[in-house]
């Protein structure tokens, strides 16, 4: 199934692009949720109609994530848990945890820019990627205290 991106989607494309996808995934997740239209002749000669528009939005989107990667430049971050023998944590420390953090230092971020693999579980100082778009990438020091 054809569709037209409205909103740019990891591993698919960008706002405007005309891409090929599953019927399911663009029924039950793509359209409801305003992400992309169907590809039809209107739709088409539409989005070509506001292409420009939208390379607008775009550029206003990304000039906003550059000020926030700006924002988060050598920022660190600190957090206390309850840690046992051998520097482990009783628990772990996860991106919404970071995200917590930063807020309570006035940054405010959505968890699903920390690219954080798996949660950290030990002390220490870590360096965590924060990935606003595919070009935009800042890496935020994360300091685990062990109480």
């Amino acid at each position: 199934m054809e569709i037209i991106l409205t909103q740019d989607i990891e591993n698919l494309g960008r706002a405007g692009d005309i891409v090929k996808v599953r019927p399911g995934y663009a029924r039950n997740y793509l359209l409801p949720r305003g992400l992309a239209l169907a590809a039809t002749r209107g739709n088409k000669a539409q989005v070509e109609h506001h292409r420009r528009a939208i390379a607008r939005e775009q550029a206003r989107l990304a000039e906003q994530l550059k000020a926030m990667a700006a924002q988060l430049e050598g920022v660190s971050v600190s957090i206390a848990r309850k840690a046992g023998q051998e520097n482990k944590l009783f628990g772990s420390v996860t991106n919404k945890d970071i995200a917590e953090a930063l807020a309570a230092q006035n940054i405010e971020i959505d968890r699903k820019f920390i690219q954080l693999a798996e949660p950290i579980r030990t002390t220490g100082t870590f360096e965590v990627p924060v990935k606003f778009s595919p070009d935009i990438e800042v890496a935020l020091k994360v300091n685990v205290i062990g109480v």
